[in-house]
């Protein structure tokens, strides 16, 4: 009886997770006697089946040939064992070989010292047999050996695939952290993708890096073999290797990929990523595996994530592998990124399914859709989960409810006072000009009467009151009181609740002294401006995180921000980069000495669905940044800076006075600026003089009067703006 009609009995291997569904795919492809086990499945057949597993699994790593298996107590049973077999049946002397060896046990404690006993045992037997000795390879060897060591027991295979088959051969780099192609698949099939893609529904992956799961789905959907890219198996220097009978499967399965070539009835793939360098990468990666004619990638924010526009497709497959933070202080950030993306679920994709594969399961709840279906598998080392979704209005998480709006009278019984009645003209006047914007954000109050010295901003459905200490002169029980009148004013004239009334203490500055955190709560609050959707903090900071007076400067920066490079110096928790990624930029590049206020942009990033591989953000001393990238030649078309008036932080070599250095720091702005190109400059020092006579080779124009809203128009003092350019 030939080797080819003999009945082997193989293994194949799988990353954990994907037993059952290797074992359904064994079935398909012709195993026989099928069983699963941890990470791999065995089954039997003739060598042409274990030949057509080697070309056409989807989900299996390696396609193991088990030759022998023996007990091992020390290193020379293991010696022993490997010598029973007569490997001048699988191997030519001047052959090449290589082994790899898993396990260890009391007498073998690492698995090179096995390695090379395995391999001593297999060179002795061919030297004294034939004078001869194969050699070492790393690189196609003729034969792989496999030898995993469990429980005092040796397994010994012949490795049939060589290189891991997940490896298909069209991938020659990945992105940051590819997939590998057997998991996407896995993925892909817990999807429904196998499906969707015979019923002509689309797939999208809004985050595809280096494009596996988009290439997968394709080779899938055209049932094209994903070994035939491949340029070596294990098998092909196997002395009892069948050349016939595999060149018969190879000349099958190119059959049926030149059949798939004329379909017309494949389902649409689209793909995109923000990092212009994943997608080049994921564009050759599809060209080389030869479905670019079905692959659509292109580059693309999360932010900009809807529906396939160019024909309506009432249901589909949304599939993805979003970062899930690898470090512990990321995944507050992604968690916004995720957030994003159930807001786009929600907004275009219903009707669609959706499928987001996480390493880490906490952040789906994000999405804020409920999950019908989680499937546990491993990416790596790593327990990961696929949600799975159905995107209809009944799934979605309903928001918490927010606290009633509880009218309380104010101090006054007869709601006439002063305070009140300015308050109530402000409203009728603000609100009306607010809902004409679209503003959730806009000051109300701002020490309008000096006997009421807060400033009252609204931030959607809360308020945030800071009450400026009183001079000297006046009574401190006086002040009290009439703070007191002012909380107690505030619920009846505004309508909002005394529960979402933040009420903080802004002291004047003095000498040295620099504003400080207050409280540790981290609650961040969602508002928006514009386009952009904004964290705010109204209780841990003097300040909330969104300077309400700039915000015409962003919005200008928005409007005239597309295309081009923009910086932003002293960026605070960078808004502005914010409202000039959402204008188009190219790129945006925030600089800022806290990595706090870092933090905050990167989670209004996330939350817009912008990446921050083209929204930069810089934790550095902005006084020597500007120095070193002058030195580097760095180059920007837009550049916006607000410095402090006064700072000297411990983190910072130098102590900046804006008045003292403007000169230098706009000096050093305008060396980055590129042909063309604009610095806005900006402070709040209310004495504050432009020495336009140093700065003379500049064309300086005043902006004050443009970047001061409605809500400011009172305090015309509020900040100083400049638009700088050269000649």
């Amino acid at each position: 009886m030939s080797e080819l009609t003999s009945t082997f009995r193989f293994f194949a291997t799988c990353p954990k997770g994907l037993e059952t569904l290797l074992a359904e795919e064994l079935a398909e492809l012709g195993g026989l006697e099928i069983k699963t086990t941890v990470a791999g499945v065995f089954f039997q057949g003739e060598l042409a089946v274990g030949y057509r597993v080697c070309l056409w699994s989807r989900l299996a790593n390696r396609i193991l040939l088990p030759l022998a298996e023996f007990a091992v107590e020390s290193a020379e049973q293991l010696y022993d064992g490997v010598q029973q077999i007569d490997w001048l049946e699988h191997l030519r002397s001047e052959g090449t070989l290589l082994v790899n060896f898993s396990g260890t046990s009391r007498a073998i404690k690492n698995t090179h010292f096995g390695s090379l006993k395995v391999k001593d045992a297999i060179v002795d037997q061919f030297r004294s047999r034939t004078g001869q000795r194969p050699a070492i390879s790393k690189e196609r060897p003729d034969l792989r050996i496999n030898v995993h060591l469990s429980k005092g027991h040796a397994h010994l295979s012949l490795d049939l695939s060589g290189d891991s088959l997940h490896r298909r051969g069209y991938r020659s780099r990945g992105g940051a952290a590819p997939l590998k192609e057997n998991l996407a698949c896995a993925l892909l099939i817990r999807s429904g993708w196998p499906q969707c893609s015979a019923d002509q529904q689309p797939l999208v992956d809004p985050m595809c890096g280096s494009g596996t799961l988009l290439i997968e789905a394709a080779l899938m959907a055209a049932n094209i073999a994903p070994g035939l890219m491949r340029q070596h198996f294990g098998f092909e220097g196997w002395l009892k290797h069948d050349a016939a009978a595999w060149m018969s499967l190879l000349r099958e399965a190119r059959k049926i990929r030149l059949a798939a070539a004329e379909r017309a009835d494949m389902p649409e793939i689209h793909g995109y990523d923000a990092n212009p360098k994943a997608v080049s990468i994921a564009k050759q990666n599809a060209e080389r595996a030869g479905v670019d004619r079905w692959v659509r990638i292109s580059q693309r924010e999360l932010s900009e994530l809807k529906a396939l526009t160019h024909k309506k497709f009432e249901t589909g497959l949304l599939l993805t592998n979003p970062p899930y933070g690898e470090r512990l202080s990321e995944v507050p950030v992604i968690g916004y990124l995720y957030r994003h993306l159930g807001e786009a679920l929600k907004q275009h994709f219903q009707g669609w399914r959706a499928a987001v594969f996480t390493g880490n399961p906490e952040l789906g709840k994000s999405i804020a859709i409920h999950s019908h279906k989680q499937y546990k598998l491993f990416n790596g080392a790593i327990p990961s989960q696929l949600l799975l979704f159905d995107i209809v209005a009944d799934n979605f998480v309903a928001e918490r409810d927010r606290p009633p709006r509880v009218p309380v009278q104010s101090a006054d019984s007869k709601g006439d006072d002063m305070f009140a009645n300015r308050l109530r003209k402000n409203l009728k006047q603000l609100e009306k000009w607010a809902r004409k914007q679209q503003l959730q954000c806009y000051r109300i109050y701002d020490a309008d009467m000096p006997e009421y010295a807060v400033a009252i901003d609204r931030y959607g459905d809360w308020l945030h009151v800071q009450e400026y200490a009183p001079p000297s002169k006046v009574d401190p029980e006086k002040a009290e009181r009439r703070l007191a009148h002012v909380m107690a004013a505030l619920p009846g004239v505004t309508g909002v609740s005394a529960e979402q009334i933040v009420l903080k203490q802004r002291k004047r500055q003095s000498g040295k002294e620099q504003y400080q955190r207050l409280e540790q709560q981290g609650q961040f609050l969602e508002v928006t401006e514009g386009p952009a959707k904004v964290l705010v903090n109204l209780r841990d900071y003097l300040d909330t995180g969104l300077f309400l007076d700039h915000r015409p400067i962003r919005q200008w920066i928005r409007q005239n921000s597309r295309d081009k490079r923009f910086l932003n110096l002293f960026s605070y928790t960078a808004v502005a980069s914010l409202q000039a990624a959402l204008g188009g930029a190219a790129s945006t590049a925030s600089v800022d000495m806290s990595n706090t206020y870092l933090e905050w942009a990167r989670k209004n990033y996330a939350l817009n669905g912008l990446s921050e591989k083209l929204n930069e953000t810089i934790q550095a001393d902005c006084l020597q940044w500007l120095r070193e990238a002058g030195q580097r030649g760095e180059k920007y078309d837009l550049i916006f800076m607000d410095p402090p008036s006064f700072s000297n932080s411990k983190r910072m070599r130098e102590v900046l006075d804006v008045q003292r250095d403007h000169v230098m720091l706009i000096e050093q702005a305008m060396a980055l600026l590129d042909e063309g190109g604009a610095l806005i400059f900006s402070n709040n020092l209310r004495k504050f003089k432009m020495d336009r006579e140093a700065l003379a080779t500049f064309a300086v124009t005043d902006i004050t009067a443009q970047t001061i809203d409605q809500d400011f128009k009172r305090n015309q003092r509020i900040h100083n703006c400049w638009r700088i350019t050269r000649p």
